[in-house]
């Protein structure tokens, strides 16, 4: 069973190791008590919902706007390669067919999801948009997210007057992150609300402390877990075929070769005491940041310390490196598609590597992020595989017996079934012709999108109020931690700067010009 990191309580450890190490079958809990179940519910709930608000609000002249939409690529069929406006003219092509799809798009719920805007003196401008107060749209996001977040507090028999109170502070913590990111200067840095949202979380914890109120909401890995589920409508197997091979090397050749990599160096080199730490620390920055940090906590069932502590390296490294790569790469002058894979396969956050690729180029952004994207794919099968290494071959035996094989099912994170059976629904209805990829678009850029960013920021807040410098000063004291990412980053650097450079200079010489073209 997946179950969140154990705390540093005795008997709850001595109570794993029972398990683990009892030959006698322990009944699992009723689904409806495990996050990865309720995860999956909810955002699939959301996404039922999504798409019935889009598809029957489509417009009514549906059909001329298919008609056009055909008319518009028939004409970008026809155009003659070979001609001296080619370029120009396929980008005025494609212009008149996204203003189409544009069209053709219903999105009835995203004025209803929206967070604060852009401010440069008054912070009170961030609340309007347009002239138009967003106050109440606001206020709409955050009464439906505490309905659905206490709903899953009921049916997991747990209180929920104490969670909807402490709902609300966790709540106000995120609103406020996304006020100070942005903030004009703050903007043109790149600080994205993850750190802010982590920096007010630490503010509280490191001080005052967490009041024990605010505490019944700081689900960490429950936000995740959702926002995850919901990430799946946006990683799409049409983004893999995009890139193509290129794409895939970059992303699934030098991920599993740092994460082993990194894995190894921690244990034998540096002599990592926790191997818990040592391989959530490595799937974050070899994979994609939080995400595959915590369904790999999940899979080894690290130590909530061990998971925050993975959590701020990659977020402290992940803000350092979107501004200092596309510096590098605009110097060295690699081109936008090299570059752009480089900062793809490397930065951890996804709303870091576009903000990065946005800085060298269009066209940097949209290869950073097909890459990441790729790369996402992994999560699920890093999950299984460090499932499988930890019950074969890291867990204690007893009496020569290692634990029953159907933990491996326990230790896995089931949600990310729930990721990859979304990500494929979405791939087979972007599939299905321009109605099913405008739904799409609908869904995702019309709800799912807005819903996953506010709750990966309440997890943000949740990490910082969860985490205490104390409880780091003795995983820091030998800085063993530290030295482990910034080698393992350097080698992820490496390999996948000489990958991209490799696939797209060398392997698939066409590759680079081909997507510039587009």
């Amino acid at each position: 069973m997946s179950t969140p990191p154990n705390t540093t309580d005795g008997n709850e450890n001595n109570d794993d190791e029972l398990r683990l190490r009892s030959s006698d079958y322990v009944q699992p809990p009723a689904w409806y008590h495990v996050d990865d179940f309720v995860s999956m519910g909810l955002g699939a709930l959301i996404i039922v919902v999504a798409a019935a608000a889009s598809f029957f609000t489509r417009p009514a002249d549906l059909a001329d706007l298919m008609e056009a939409h055909q008319a518009v690529k028939s004409q970008l069929m026809l155009l003659e390669p070979s001609a001296e406006t080619f370029s120009a003219d396929r980008k005025q092509i494609l212009k008149q067919q996204a203003d189409i799809e544009g069209q053709m798009t219903s999105m009835p719920l995203k004025s209803w999801l929206v967070r604060p805007g852009e401010w440069k003196g008054d912070p009170r401008s961030a609340f309007s948009k347009n002239d138009k107060s967003i106050v109440p749209p606001l206020v709409a996001t955050f009464a439906v997210m505490l309905v659905l977040f206490t709903m899953t507090t009921v049916v997991q028999k747990q209180s929920a007057i104490k969670f909807a109170l402490g709902f609300c502070g966790v709540f106000s913590l995120a609103l406020l992150s996304y006020v100070l990111a942005g903030q004009e200067v703050v903007k043109h840095y790149n600080l994205e609300y993850a750190l802010w949202a982590v920096l007010l979380g630490l503010l509280i914890s490191n001080t005052i402390g967490t009041p024990k109120w605010l505490s019944a909401a700081t689900r960490t890995e429950f936000y995740i877990k959702t926002g995850l589920v919901l990430l799946g409508a946006e990683v799409l197997f049409n983004k893999l075929l995009a890139l193509g091979l290129p794409g895939v090397f970059v992303s699934w050749v030098v991920t599993p070769i740092v994460l082993v990599s990194t894995y190894v160096f921690g244990q034998y080199v540096l002599k990592i005491p926790s191997k818990s730490l040592n391989l959530v620390i490595s799937a974050d920055m070899s994979v994609c940041g939080v995400s595959a940090a915590v369904a790999t906590a999940a899979a080894c069932k690290a130590k909530k310390e061990e998971l925050s502590l993975a959590i701020g390296l990659s977020l402290i490294f992940t803000v350092i490196m979107m501004v200092v790569q596309p510096f590098i790469v605009r110097a060295s002058g690699m081109g936008e598609v090299i570059g752009g894979a480089w900062i793809g396969g490397t930065i951890d956050s996804t709303g870091a590597v576009a903000a990065a690729g946005e800085l060298v180029g269009s066209t940097a952004k949209d290869v950073a992020a097909t890459v990441k994207m790729i790369q996402n794919i992994l999560i699920g099968v890093v999950a299984f595989a460090v499932a499988v290494y930890w019950v074969s071959f890291v867990e204690p035996s007893v009496d020569g017996q290692r634990p029953r094989l159907i933990e491996i099912w326990h230790r896995f994170p089931k949600f990310t079934l729930g990721f990859l059976g979304v990500s494929l629904v979405m791939s087979f209805l972007q599939s299905q012709g321009i109605e099913g990829k405008t739904l799409v678009s609908g869904i995702v850029d019309g709800t799912t999108k807005s819903v996953r960013e506010w709750l990966f920021c309440l997890a943000f807040v949740s990490i910082g109020l969860e985490s205490n410098f104390r409880e780091y000063r003795k995983m820091l004291a030998s800085g063993k931690p530290v030295i482990l990412y910034l080698c393992g980053q350097t080698l992820n650097l490496v390999l996948s700067f000489l990958m991209a450079w490799l696939m797209f200079e060398v392997v698939f010489p066409n590759a680079a010009n081909e997507l510039m073209s587009k």
